[in-house]
């Protein structure tokens, strides 16, 4: 990541679009615009951002579809889409569709940003820990689940499985802590490093597509299970 990171803003609000510019300038970060889906992905295909804010209502391309084809071509760009407050199935299939996080509109400003620094903080941890030499490795073996920590390298047996930012940070965080059951509120606060209530099916949509990909039947999971009135643990399948 570059010493100033960069932040593509798609928004077709003009007047949002520059308020956001402005604050996101102002804690130090370089953005750029775009005000239509097919806009987004050309500026995307010219320099890859490290972050992008995603508008799902927009012209010539909806969000929806800008995310996925990003998503496709690079699994560990990290999206939060912006989406208004009645659109819970537009949040939802956002989520299903790859993005890492939303945030609902009308949204503070400091609440943006804050957003931002964590998911660049974490973005930031992920290059640190690529680098890092192969004998501080830390290997998570359970099962059929071979988890890479510093090289962020997941296998299913000798599949080898896609996940992007935080899908791998949240399967870390529940396999390091086996038959620990953690609540929504608790995931947010240590894995998407936030406290806001309101964002609990970004959990469960997460929990959702983690389970697509690393469970033979998601529907009845080995590893990632439901605690019912709580939230999730991990289960080694040898516990069954």
């Amino acid at each position: 990541m570059p010493a100033i990171p960069n932040i593509l803003l798609v928004e077709d609000d003009v007047e949002l679009s520059q308020l956001v510019t402005r604050r996101l300038t102002e804690s130090g970060y370089d953005v750029r615009t775009a005000a239509t889906g097919t806009g987004a992905l050309a500026e995307v295909a010219l320099n890859p951002p490290d972050l992008v804010l995603l508008d799902i209502m927009l012209p010539e391309l909806d969000g929806l579809e800008v995310c996925r084809r990003i998503r496709a071509s690079h699994p560990l760009m990290y999206i939060i889409m912006l989406t208004a407050r009645s659109e819970e199935m537009d949040r939802v299939v956002g989520l299903e569709v790859g993005a890492d996080d939303y945030i609902t509109k009308p949204f503070g400003l400091s609440e943006l940003v804050a957003r931002v620094r964590s998911a660049l903080r974490r973005l930031r941890l992920t290059e640190e820990n690529s680098e890092k030499k192969a004998d501080i490795d830390t290997i998570i073996d359970v099962g059929s689940l071979h988890i890479d920590v510093n090289k962020r390298i997941v296998l299913v047996g000798t599949d080898s499985i896609v996940l992007t930012v935080l899908e791998f940070d949240l399967l870390v965080f529940l396999a390091r802590q086996v038959d620990q059951p953690f609540s929504r509120l608790q995931l947010l606060d240590k894995v998407w490093d936030i406290q806001y209530e309101g964002y609990d099916r970004t959990v469960d949509s997460h929990i959702q597509r983690l389970r697509s990909k690393i469970e033979k039947d998601p529907g009845n999971p080995d590893f990632i299970k439901t605690v019912w009135g709580v939230g999730y643990k991990f289960q080694s399948p040898d516990t069954d």
